[in-house]
C-alpha cells in the first residue's frame, strides 16, 4: 500500500512465507565462509535484542522495556562485505545463499495511528512498453478518431440513463408522498373537529403519521445500515474524494446504486428533513462508472466494449461527467450541474472534459424534462428537473440601496451555516463513539423520524395560522380547526414534501404566514435539518439548507414590512431567494455554481445575479472565518487523505529530502519471482521502484529505471509471465492483459506458491512504467506539491545526483507530516 504508516524494505528473499517480520539489528561478527551475509549497521547507540514490529499499520517500533531511550530507526548506512556482487550478479555458488534469508529495515512514520488506511487511485497513465506499441499500432487504425467517438457516445448514454434513473425515483417519490399525505388529510378530517377543540382526537392521525414515516424510515436504513454503508448521506464528499484521487471502496458499484436509489426514496417518503437532490450525484457517478467499463463485476458479466476506458484515469472524467448529469438531472441546470461538478467535485480538467461535461448534462436535462412532461401531461415541456422551484409571476427586480441588505442577509447566513456546521460535526461525533452498533443506527434514524413528526403535529396543535382557501399552496389544503373556506397555514408547510415547501415559500402571495408561524419552523428546521444530517439514511443537504434560508428570508421580508408598513421593495419571494442562497453558501461554501443553479431553477433575470453572488460571497466569507463547507468537514472527519488545491502552510521552506519516506523497497529489472512473490507477501506497498546497477543485495540503492504497481506484479505471477517461458505468452500479452482484470486486482493471496518456479526470472523491461515522476531531494516541496497534485500522481521518486533512489513520496507525505 502506498500510503501506510510503516515502510519494510527487503533486501532478499525467505525460504519461509510464514516467518513473521521481524527486523535484524546490526551485529559484529565474522560471517559464515559459505555464505555472503550482509552486516547493516544502525545508528543504535547500544545494541538491542528486542526490538520488534506491530502491525503493519502502527507505524511505531515497539522496544524493550529497557530501551525506552532508543531512537527511532531514522538512517541506515549499510556495510558492503568484501564478496558484495556489481550490477546484482552474485557468484554461483553465492547466488543462493546470499538469497537465503531476508534482511528488514523498519522507519517511523509520522502519520497519526487512528487514520484510515485509504489506497491512491492510479490516475498516472502506466506508458510501459505493451502502452506504447498499442498506441503505434491504433496509429494506423484510426483507432484515435474512433476512441473519441465512443467517448462522445458514452457521456451522451450517461447523461439519458442518469435522468431516467432520477425520473424513476421522483416519480416513485411523488406518488407514494400523495398516497400519504392524501391518507393523513383524510385522517384529520374524520378525527378533528374544524372549528373548536371538542368531539375530536389529534392522537389517532398523529400516531398515523408516526407509522407512515417510521417504516420507510426503518426500512431505509436498515438497507444502508445492513446491506451497504457507503451509502449514507448525499454521497458528494465520496465522489469529491474520489475524483481526488482517494480510492472509496464501493463507491461506484451496482448494487450501491441500488440500495441508494431505494435509501431515497424511503427517507423522503418518510418525512425526514432532506432531499433527493444531493444523492443524485452520486447516482450519476456510479452510472458513468459502470458503463464506461463495459463490463458488470457484480453480475460477473463482460460485454467486451469500452475495453481502451478501463483504467482509472478514463474512468475518473466519465465518473465527473456521471456527477455533472446528475447534478443537472436534480435542478434541471445544465451549466449550473456542470459548474458544480468543476467548482465543488473535480480535482483534475481540461477544455475538452469540460465540453463533453456539458454535453452529458444536456442531455441529461431533456431527457427528465421529456419523461416527466409526458408523466405530467404536459405539452410545452416545461418540467425542467426535481427540484422545481417553479417561475416568479413578475420579474424580480432591486433597487441599489438594497445591496447593503442583501450583503448582511449573506452574512446572516454565513453565520448560521457556520453555526450548522459546527453542531452537525458534534453531533455526528456524538454518534461515532456511542452509537456504533448497526441496531443502533437504525433505532436512531427511526427516533429522529419520530421526533420530526411529534414537532410538526406540536406547532400545528398550539399556533392557530387560519388563511383564507384562495392563498392554499398545497394540492390538498386541511382545514384543521379553522372556519369554513379557511386553510391552517401551519399544517400546509408540513403536508408535503420539503421541495414543495420550498416552492411555496417563494411564490406564496404576501400574507400566506403568520411571523409566528415561519419562526417556529425556522427554528424547528433548522434543529431537525442538523439531527438528520448523519443518519445512516441516504439523503441530502441542499434543501433542507435552501428550505431553512428561504423560510428565515421571507421572515425578515415580513418582519421589515411589519416594523416599516410604508415600504414597496419588500418582495417576500425575493428576499426568500436570497435567504436560501445565504444560506447555501453559508453551509456549502460555493458560489459560482450555486448561483446558477438557483437562476436556473427560479428563471430569474440575470440582472438578479448581482445580488445572489453578494449574498453568497458574503456568506461564504463570514462562514469560511469559522470552519470549513460540510462536505470539506466531512471529509476532514473521515481522515480523508485528499489533497487540497494548495500546500499546507507548514510545508513551506521545506525540502523534498525532510518529507520522503525511506528506506525503499525495490525491485531489480531483472529478479527472481521468488522474492517478487515474498516481496507483495510481506508488505502492502503499491509501488515499486525498478532498479539496476545495484550493489551487492541492496537494491533499495540501486538506480532508477521504472516503477511498477503491485498490480501488475500480481498479474506476473498469476499468468507466469516469466523469461523462461516467453515463448509461450510473448505472442498473445499485450495492455489488455491487464485491463482485463481492472478493478477489482486479484490478490496475492490468489497466487499459489512458487515452488516449481523458485528460480524463475521476471523481466520487468515491458511490464513497467519507464518515465516515472521523479525529483530530487534539494526540490522544494511546494514545487513537487503542484507537479504531484496537477498530474494526479500516486508515487513520486525521489533520487540523488546519480540517479540513484533516495526515497518516495505519496500523498500522505503531504498532509500527515
Amino acid at each position: 500500500m502506498d500510503d501506510v504508516k510503516t515502510l519494510i524494505s527487503l533486501d532478499e528473499e525467505t525460504t519461509d512465507d510464514d516467518e513473521p517480520v521481524v527486523p535484524k539489528v546490526a551485529v559484529k561478527s565474522s560471517p559464515p565462509p559459505t555464505a555472503v551475509v550482509d552486516i547493516l549497521i544502525d545508528d543504535i547507540p547500544t545494541p538491542s535484542t528486542g526490538v520488534g514490529v506491530g502491525n503493519n499499520n502502527s507505524g511505531t517500533l515497539m522496544p524493550d522495556k529497557d530501551d525506552d531511550d532508543l531512537p527511532a530507526l531514522l538512517d541506515h548506512t549499510p556495510s558492503y562485505s568484501g564478496n558484495s556482487a556489481v550490477n546484482g550478479n552474485l557468484p554461483p555458488n553465492d547466488r543462493d545463499n546470499a538469497e537465503s534469508e531476508p534482511i528488514f529495515r523498519v522507519r517511523s512514520r509520522t502519520a497519526a495511528a487512528s487514520t484510515p488506511n485509504y489506497e491512491s487511485l492510479d490516475y498516472e497513465v502506466c506508458e510501459n512498453k505493451l502502452f506504447q506499441d498499442e498506441q503505434k499500432k491504433r496509429l494506423t487504425e484510426r483507432f484515435s478518431l474512433r476512441k473519441d467517438i465512443i467517448r462522445w457516445i458514452i457521456f451522451i448514454q450517461i447523461g439519458i440513463i442518469t435522468a431516467l434513473i432520477a425520473c424513476s425515483i421522483d416519480i416513485i417519490i411523488e406518488e407514494l408522498s400523495e398516497l400519504k399525505y392524501m391518507f393523513l388529510m383524510t385522517s384529520v378530517e374524520k378525527n378533528v373537529p374544524q372549528t373548536d377543540f371538542t368531539g375530536g382526537d389529534l392522537v389517532v392521525p398523529f400516531l398515523y403519521w408516526i407509522l407512515l414515516s417510521v417504516v420507510p424510515v426503518a426500512f431505509g436504513a436498515a438497507m444502508v445500515t445492513y446491506i451497504e454503508p457507503i451509502t449514507a448521506g448525499s454521497g458528494i464528499p465520496q465522489v469529491k474524494s474520489y475524483l481526488n484521487g482517494v480510492k472509496i471502496p464501493r463507491i461506484v458499484r451496482i448494487k450501491t446504486l441500488a440500495v441508494k436509489a431505494i435509501g431515497v426514496i424511503t427517507s423522503v417518503v418518510g418525512g425526514l428533513a432532506g432531499g433527493k437532490e444531493g444523492p443524485m450525484i452520486h447516482a450519476g457517478a456510479v452510472v458513468a462508472a459502470g458503463i464506461s467499463q463495459g463490463k458488470s463485476t457484480t453480475f460477473v458479466k463482460d460485454f467486451r466494449v469500452f475495453k481502451a476506458f478501463r483504467d482509472d484515469h478514463e474512468k475518473r472524467d466519465f465518473v465527473l461527467g456521471g456527477g455533472a448529469a446528475g447534478v443537472s438531472a436534480a435542478f434541471g441546470a445544465p451549466i449550473g450541474g456542470m459548474l458544480f461538478s468543476l467548482e465543488e467535485a473535480a480535482s483534475f480538467w481540461n477544455q475538452n472534459l469540460i465540453w463533453r461535461t456539458l454535453v452529458a448534462s444536456i442531455i441529461s436535462v431533456f431527457t427528465l424534462n421529456l419523461v416527466l412532461s409526458t408523466y405530467h401531461g404536459l405539452n410545452d415541456f416545461t418540467f425542467t428537473g426535481l427540484f422545481n422551484l417553479g417561475k416568479f409571476d413578475q420579474p424580480l427586480k432591486f433597487d441599489y440601496f438594497e445591496l447593503p441588505i442583501f450583503m448582511l442577509l449573506g452574512i446572516t447566513g454565513g453565520l448560521l451555516g457556520a453555526a450548522w456546521n459546527s453542531l452537525n460535526t458534534k453531533i455526528n461525533g456524538f454518534r461515532k463513539r456511542y452509537i456504533p452498533w448497526k441496531i443502533g443506527k437504525v433505532c436512531e434514524a427511526v427516533v429522529v423520524a419520530m421526533f420530526g413528526v411529534t414537532l410538526a403535529c406540536t406547532m400545528i396543535y398550539f399556533i392557530n395560522d387560519c388563511r383564507p382557501l384562495g392563498n392554499d399552496p398545497t394540492i390538498h389544503p386541511v382545514q384543521l380547526f379553522c372556519e369554513d373556506n379557511e386553510y391552517n397555514a401551519v399544517a400546509a408547510l408540513w403536508f408535503q414534501t420539503p421541495e414543495a415547501t420550498v416552492r411555496s415559500l417563494f411564490h406564496d402571495p404576501p400574507g400566506s404566514h403568520k411571523i409566528l408561524t415561519l419562526t417556529m419552523f425556522t427554528i424547528v428546521y433548522y434543529v431537525l435539518s442538523c439531527a438528520t444530517f448523519g443518519l445512516n439514511v441516504s439523503l441530502g443537504v441542499f434543501i433542507p439548507t435552501a428550505l431553512v434560508g428561504a423560510a428565515w428570508g421571507r421572515l425578515f421580508a415580513m418582519v421589515t414590512y411589519y416594523l416599516f408598513p410604508e415600504t414597496e421593495f419588500l418582495h417576500p419571494g425575493k428576499y426568500a431567494l436570497i435567504g436560501a442562497a445565504a444560506n447555501l453558501g453559508g453551509v456549502l461554501r460555493m458560489t459560482i455554481s450555486l448561483s446558477v443553479i438557483l437562476m436556473e431553477t427560479t428563471g430569474v433575470e440575470t440582472s438578479f445575479f448581482f445580488p445572489l453572488i453578494i449574498a453568497l460571497i458574503s456568506a461564504k466569507w463570514v462562514g469560511d472565518y469559522f470552519n470549513e463547507g460540510i462536505y470539506d468537514t466531512q471529509i476532514e472527519v473521515n481522515h480523508v487523505p485528499i489533497l487540497p488545491w494548495e500546500p499546507l502552510p507548514q510545508y513551506k521552506g521545506l525540502k523534498a529530502r525532510e518529507i520522503l519516506s525511506s528506506p525503499v523497497v525495490c525491485i531489480k529489472l531483472r529478479d527472481s519471482a521468488h522474492y517478487i512473490y515474498n516481496v507483495l507477501k510481506k508488505c502492502d506497498h503499491n509501488g515499486f521502484p525498478v532498479v539496476d546497477d545495484v550493489q551487492g543485495v541492496h537494491r533499495s540503492q540501486g538506480r532508477v529505471c521504472g516503477i511498477v504497481l503491485r498490480s501488475q506484479l500480481i498479474v506476473i505471477l498469476l499468468k507466469s509471465l516469466y523469461v523462461e517461458n516467453c515463448r509461450f505468452w510473448l505472442p498473445d500479452t499485450s495492455i489488455q492483459t491487464f485491463r482485463d482484470v481492472y478493478p477489482r486486482y486479484p490478490s496475492i493471496e490468489s497466487v499459489r506458491k512458487l515452488d516449481d518456479k523458485i528460480r524463475y526470472t521476471v523481466d520487468l523491461a515491458m511490464f513497467m512504467n519507464p518515465s516515472p515522476v521523479r525529483v530530487n531531494a534539494h526540490d522544494s516541496v511546494p514545487r513537487i506539491f503542484q507537479v504531484f497534485r496537477a498530474l494526479g500522481l500516486r508515487h513520486m521518486l525521489v533520487i540523488n545526483n546519480e540517479n540513484r533512489i533516495a526515497g518516495i513520496i505519496t500523498r500522505r507525505d503531504f498532509i500527515y507530516k
